[in-house]
C-alpha cells in the first residue's frame, strides 16, 4: 500500500460503550485480511498517564514494552492483535500540553502566541500520524476517549475534522452510540443516537459508519431509521449487541460486513479473505467447554474487577485452551482472616494472588498464602503477590516473625523485599520504578522452565521494590527456590517451591504478555495445575 489509512473510533451519548472493544474487533477483522494494523488510543484527561491514578479511578494501568504506563484498552488491542504497542499508541492530554509548553520554553514557536488551534491541534495531529509515518501500517486505529460532546474532548474533535480535510480517502469515521430500550414503553429509542451524530456534526464532523451500542438486535426498521436521520449509508449502521463474550464481538461485526464497508468506503480491494480460523476455533472451544476451574483471585481491589483486566483475560484464555469454563471468584484481601479462610478458599482449584501497592489489605494475602501454602493448592504470585509469598515464608518458615517489605514498614529488622541502592534517592512518583520489558534466565528443571520451555525470556515489570539477596541462600535452603534472575542484575525475578505442585511467583507480570492466539505459558501452567490437581 502507498498510503496509511486512518480510522477515528468516537463515541457518544454515555461513556463505557466500548470503543476500545470495537477498534480491537474492527483491526482483527482487518488484520485478518491480511493488513498491517496498529491502534491508539487518546485520553482527555490532564494527567500525563494513567500510572498515578487510582484503580478505582480508571481500572487497571497497562504496561508497554517500552516501559509506558498507560490506559487499559491497550490491553484489549494487544490481546485481540497479537501485537506489542509502545508508548505512540496512548497519548493523553496532558502529554499533548507537556509537548506544546516544554516547545514554547525553547522558543519553537519564535514568540507567537501559543493556542489551542493550531497549536494543541498540530500536536494531536502529529501524535496521530506518527505511528503511520514510523510504522509501516496498512491501517491506524485511532480510539478518541471520552464522549462526544465533553468539553474536555474538543480538541481531538477538531484534529480529526482537519484530518478528514486533509487526508481525504485516507480517513474515515466510526460514531459509537447507544440505543436504549425503554421498557415501561416497550420501545427502542433512536433519538439519543441523532442527537450524539448532530453534536459531532456541529463540530465539523460527519461519521461514516455508525455502529449502535445495544441489549439485544435491533429490527432493518429501526437501522434504517438511523440511516435516514444521520446522512449515513444504511449498510453502514452497524449493531454491537450483548455477547456472552467480548471476543465474540469481531464475529458479529464481520457477519454484518463491517470490515467490506470501510475497505470499499476507503477505495481499497475487498477480494483479500477473510480468516478467523483460529479466532472462531478459540470461540469454539469456549462454548463448547462443559468442565470448570474454579480460581480465586485475592486482591484489594475487587470491587472493581477492571483494576485486574488483564490478570482476568489471561485466566480465561488459559482456561479456554484447556477447554474449561473459568469460574473466577474475587477475594477481598481486607476480608480474608484466620477462621474464614478454608471457607474462602477451600473449594479452589488454585490461589492467585494479586498485584497491587501499599498497605491496606496485606495481612489478609499473608493468610490466603499460608493456608495455600500449607494445604499444597497451586498458587500463583503476580508481583507485590509475588513479594508477600517470600514474606509469607519468610515469617511462618525462616522464623522471620517481623520480616515485610520497606514499602510496608520501613523500620522491619528484616527487610526481605527493599529498594535497590540506586533506588534509594529517587523522590520523582514513579521515577524509582522498573518499567517495560526485563530479561530473565530460567532455571532448568523449574516449574517456570517447563512452562516457557526456554532459558531467557522477557516480561514486563512494573514495580519499586526487589527480592533482597541477602536472603537467597536462607530461602532456598528451607525450599523456596530463585529460579529465575536477570542475566544483567542479579534481580530475582521468580520464586518456587518445588516441593509443592505448583507454588510460584513473578515479579514481573505476565498477564501483560498474554492473547488471544498466545497464552502466557504461566498461565497456562497454572491452569493445567489447578485441573489436575
Amino acid at each position: 500500500m502507498a498510503e496509511t489509512k486512518y480510522i477515528f473510533v468516537t463515541g457518544g451519548v454515555v461513556s463505557s460503550l466500548g470503543k476500545g472493544i470495537v477498534a480491537a474487533s474492527l483491526g482483527k477483522l482487518l488484520q485478518a485480511r491480511g493488513y498491517k494494523v496498529t491502534i491508539q488510543k487518546f485520553d482527555p484527561y490532564i494527567n500525563i498517564d494513567p500510572g498515578t491514578l487510582n484503580p478505582y479511578e480508571h481500572g487497571e494501568c497497562y504496561v508497554t514494552e517500552d516501559g509506558r504506563e498507560t490506559d487499559l484498552d491497550l490491553g484489549h488491542y494487544e490481546r485481540f492483535l497479537n501485537i506489542p504497542t509502545s508508548k505512540a499508541n496512548n497519548i493523553t492530554t496532558g502529554r499533548i500540553y507537556q509537548n506544546v509548553i516544554n516547545k514554547e520554553r525553547k522558543g519553537d514557536f519564535l514568540g507567537k502566541t501559543v493556542q489551542v488551534v493550531p497549536h494543541i491541534t498540530d500536536e494531536i495531529k502529529r501524535n496521530i500520524m506518527v505511528l503511520g509515518k514510523t510504522g509501516n501500517y496498512d491501517f491506524v486505529i485511532t480510539e478518541i476517549g471520552g464522549t462526544v460532546g465533553d468539553i474536555e474532548s474538543l480538541p481531538y474533535i477538531e484534529s480529526v475534522r482537519q484530518l478528514r480535510w486533509e487526508l481525504g480517502k485516507d480517513c474515515l469515521c466510526v460514531h459509537l452510540t447507544y440505543v436504549p430500550y425503554i421498557a415501561a414503553a416497550k420501545e427502542v429509542k433512536t433519538k439519543p443516537t441523532q442527537h450524539s451524530v448532530k453534536l459531532l456534526q456541529e463540530q465539523g464532523v460527519q461519521p461514516n459508519i455508525l455502529v449502535l451500542r445495544t441489549e439485544n438486535e435491533l429490527s432493518k426498521a429501526i437501522c434504517r431509521k438511523v440511516a435516514l436521520f444521520c446522512n449515513v449509508d444504511e449498510d453502514a449502521v452497524i449493531q454491537s449487541y450483548d455477547v456472552p463474550s467480548i471476543y465474540e464481538v469481531p464475529v458479529v461485526l464481520a457477519n454484518q460486513g463491517m470490515d467490506t464497508i470501510v475497505l470499499q468506503k476507503m477505495g481499497m480491494p475487498t477480494n483479500k479473505k477473510l480468516d478467523l480460523t483460529l479466532w472462531k476455533k478459540f470461540l469454539e472451544n469456549m462454548k463448547t467447554a462443559e468442565k470448570t476451574v474454579k480460581i480465586g483471585l485475592v486482591g484489594k481491589y475487587v470491587e472493581l474487577p477492571d483494576a485486574y483486566k488483564s490478570i482476568s483475560e489471561s485466566l480465561l484464555q488459559a482456561a479456554t485452551y484447556h477447554k474449561r469454563k473459568l469460574d473466577l471468584r474475587l477475594i477481598h484481601s481486607e476480608k480474608i482472616n484466620e477462621k474464614n479462610v478454608a471457607e474462602q478458599l477451600g473449594d479452589l482449584d488454585g490461589v492467585l494472588i494479586a498485584p497491587g501497592f501499599g498497605q491496606r489489605g496485606i495481612e489478609g494475602k499473608f493468610i490466603a498464602l499460608k493456608y495455600a501454602r500449607e494445604n499444597n493448592k497451586p498458587t500463583f504470585g503476580v508481583c507485590l503477590g509475588m513479594q508477600c509469598m517470600v514474606i509469607e515464608f519468610a515469617r511462618n518458615v525462616l522464623g522471620l516473625t517481623d520480616a515485610n517489605s520497606t514499602e510496608m514498614d520501613a523500620s522491619a529488622s528484616h527487610k526481605v523485599i527493599d529498594l535497590m541502592e540506586e533506588q534509594k534517592n529517587l523522590t520523582m512518583m514513579g521515577g524509582s520504578m522498573r518499567l517495560g520489558a526485563y530479561d530473565c534466565r530460567l532455571e532448568k528443571g523449574s516449574k517456570a522452565h517447563e512452562a516457557y520451555k526456554s532459558d531467557l525470556v522477557r516480561e514486563r515489570h512494573r514495580h519499586r521494590y526487589e527480592f533482597n539477596n541477602e536472603y537467597k541462600p536462607a530461602f532456598e535452603a528451607k525450599g523456596m527456590k530463585c529460579t529465575g534472575t536477570n542475566p544483567d542484575t542479579g534481580l530475582v525475578e521468580v520464586v518456587e517451591i518445588p516441593e509443592l505442585k505448583w507454588y510460584l511467583g513473578t515479579q514481573f507480570h505476565p498477564e501483560y504478555n498474554s492473547t488471544v492466539a498466545k497464552p502466557n505459558p504461566l498461565f497456562m501452567s497454572f491452569i493445567e495445575a489447578a485441573i489436575t490437581k
